[in-house]
């Protein structure tokens, strides 16, 4: 009974080290592909029914370089275009890292900057959804959208962050952007600097190898003196 319930621990301890090592090639960077808008707005999809939202320099016409922003904001953010709703979205296929999420522990920090125009409502979000192999949501999270009240009636972009843990099962992460128009003659929901980031649990301490090759090496001693 013993030598059974040493087995399995070992086991437990041997897939928990072995998932950790699959994890470390796919996190610490952004998910997102261009998700500051330099790039244009080329590696989002457009969907049938709606106008793809545009890249756009700061300036006059949108978000001044001295209003509330990323600090390093750089020279370009998205906006909608002058159609009541834009809208994109980019799917990434995390597969490879499917097995070591089982465990329920690997954390994501979904954060960005979203806005309007002074005090109409027109707004921007980010929503995240979690698929599983089957092409099934398991679950989404939404970032924003940011009101004229939350900025104060003021022209901008505030900084937005949603943590979380990475569903058991997700095998592609699907990012989609919206932009709403409320008011006025332009589509004015603004967003930047979008970012998704993995992190994998904490590694264990030196002493928790020392115990499973400890544990290992008592199972070893048993099962020879069990043949013996």
């Amino acid at each position: 009974m013993k030598t059974n319930t040493l087995i399995r621990s070992a086991a437990a301890l041997s897939l928990a080290f072995a998932a950790l090592a699959a994890q470390a090639a796919g996190l610490g960077s952004n998910l997102i592909v261009n998700g500051d808008a330099e790039a244009g707005a080329g590696a989002w999809t457009a969907y049938a029914d709606a106008d793809l939202f545009q890249s756009v320099s700061y300036g006059s016409n949108w978000v001044l370089p001295t209003q509330p922003g990323p600090v390093d904001r750089g020279a370009k953010m998205f906006a909608g275009q002058s159609s009541a709703y834009s809208a994109g979205f980019q799917t990434i296929d995390v597969s490879a890292l499917t097995a070591s999420f089982a465990a329920g522990t690997t954390a994501f920090d979904l954060n960005g900057y979203l806005g309007g125009w002074t005090s109409q409502g027109d707004n921007a979000q980010l929503m995240v959804t979690f698929i599983d192999a089957a092409s099934a949501d398991i679950s989404m999270v939404t970032l924003g959208p940011v009101t004229p009240g939350d900025r104060g009636n003021q022209t901008g972009l505030f900084y937005r962050q949603v943590t979380g843990f990475v569903p058991v099962g997700t095998s592609a992460i699907k990012f989609d952007l919206s932009m709403e128009r409320q008011g006025g003659g332009d589509n004015d929901g603004y967003a930047d600097n979008l970012a998704f980031v993995m992190s994998a649990a904490p590694v264990p301490e030196p002493e928790t190898y020392g115990l499973l090759a400890l544990g290992l090496g008592f199972l070893t001693l048993t099962l020879r003196r069990r043949k013996a």
